[in-house]
């Protein structure tokens, strides 16, 4: 049975399908697609933390579907621009788990995580899917991986 890892990046999923769909990302779908056949090794979300309660109730349903998820605060500057970036602990992570899985997932379409997909299809010899809204996945990080996924319909909730 093939190990699976799956590193989602929540901001970056949440505003490509908003801007392309206007509506969310399924995470619920997702799961049952890169799972359904594989053993979990891991589960990673990476969201940032403004305190907010609807935010709060996202990350527990990411946590019930099998995710773990992991936080930083939001950071606010003097200059009205905001921090919130958490390439570096998706990278370390994925370093991490690759070694141990045969399969990566990674839910992005952020065009900094070209060289990391490269480094492990290449050092860990892992199948690298990419999942990322077409229309605002980096050329470069397509390129990259073993496969790209494009969010469409399948993988979106719609308004009731």
């Amino acid at each position: 049975m093939e190990r699976v890892s799956i590193f989602a990046d929540v901001q970056n999923i949440y505003y490509t399908t908003k801007q392309v769909y206007n509506c969310h990302f399924d995470y619920n779908a997702l799961w049952e697609e890169v799972t359904s056949t594989r053993e979990v090794v891991k589960a990673i979300a990476y969201a940032i933390d403004r305190g907010d309660e609807k935010q709060k109730q996202f990350q527990n349903i990411l946590r019930r579907i099998g995710f773990e998820v992991k936080l930083k605060p939001y950071i606010q500057r003097r200059d009205g621009s905001s921090k919130g970036d958490w390439d570096v602990g998706i990278t370390l992570d994925v370093l991490e788990y690759a070694k141990s899985s045969n399969v990566v997932v990674l839910v992005s379409g952020d065009g900094d995580f070209d060289l990391l997909v490269q480094k492990i299809r290449n050092s860990s010899d892992c199948f690298v899917a990419v999942y990322g809204v077409a229309q605002l996945t980096a050329a470069s990080l397509i390129k990259s991986a073993s496969k790209f996924v494009p969010i469409e319909e399948n993988l979106l909730l719609r308004k009731q």
